[in-house]
């Protein structure tokens, strides 16, 4: 069972016809009193592959919380064990304005925290960091896989990988996920197995983010400084661990064919309702 998206999409209303949803839900994470928009989300000309589409994700900040917007698109929260990868562009600076904001830029699984170190507490993180964040200024890729949080005051229960590098550009994010063990790959090569307790353990759903760290924001300015991250292809194999290999050939089968869609996981049962506000 499988699910593949190569959004293609004329524009972003149709991707509530495949089970996206764009967030409006203020909250965690971010910057506390910004704003998640559903507006901030728009479907571009891939300009290396024409007649490819990709989703772009749009954030900005004029320094101050009413002048942030942050982006969250998030599919059904039905996804558990199985093979995750993703195609992410990641951006080290600003289409706009002056570079040096917190800015994170996302591909993650997560369920919903119903409480305070929720024991079924589910998520598998990349994060990108460019300009830093939380405490540190060096720029790096986590790969994280948690056990439970609690968010305020915050503490964190997880296993992480940091690498301490840019990451500016194109990279294949890919996770393999069974009851043991979480294993993180980028562009095809291993960099981290989390195990024991920081393994999800209830259906997620897939999400991609872009939001701003609520510390270290640069002063406030009449410019607002703008950050992008596109996505080309989303892909999960449910219940099988592929190879990143094996992951690259299937996407090209299935561009090769001019399949752009495919979505036969079944929901969890009961179904479960796919929240996208975390």
């Amino acid at each position: 069972m499988l699910f593949f998206d190569d959004f293609s999409y004329t524009d972003v209303q149709q991707l509530a016809r495949s089970g996206w949803q764009l967030r409006d839900a203020a909250g965690h994470p971010g910057v506390p009193g910004a704003a998640w928009r559903s507006d901030a989300f728009s479907m571009v000309d891939d300009p290396e592959r024409p007649g490819n589409k990709l989703l772009r994700l749009n954030a900005r900040t004029d320094g101050t919380p009413a002048g942030t917007v942050q982006a969250q698109a998030c599919h059904q929260r039905k996804y558990l064990y199985g093979t995750y990868a993703a195609h992410v562009r990641f951006s080290d600076q600003p289409v706009q304005g002056a570079d040096g904001d917190p800015v994170i830029q996302t591909f993650y699984t997560v369920s919903p925290l119903r409480h305070a170190f929720d024991p079924q507490f589910s998520e598998v993180d990349w994060e990108y960091l460019p300009n830093g964040g939380w405490n540190s200024d060096k720029t790096r890729l986590y790969g994280i896989s948690w056990q439970t949080v609690q968010v305020e005051p915050w503490v964190a229960h997880n296993s992480t990988h940091e690498a301490m590098r840019s990451f500016d550009g194109w990279h294949v994010l890919m996770m393999q996920v069974d009851a043991t063990q979480v294993r993180l790959f980028v562009d095809g090569q291993p960099i981290a197995r989390h195990a024991g307790r920081n393994v999800p353990v209830v259906p997620m759903s897939i999400n991609f983010n872009l939001w701003f760290s609520p510390g270290g924001l640069l002063p406030a300015s009449a410019a607002p400084r703008v950050y992008q991250q596109d996505v080309d292809w989303v892909f999960h194999a449910q219940g099988q661990l592929l190879g990143p290999d094996q992951v690259a050939a299937q996407i090209t089968r299935w561009r090769q064919s001019g399949t752009a869609h495919v979505d036969t996981v079944p929901q969890a049962q009961p179904p479960l309702a796919a929240r996208c506000d975390f």
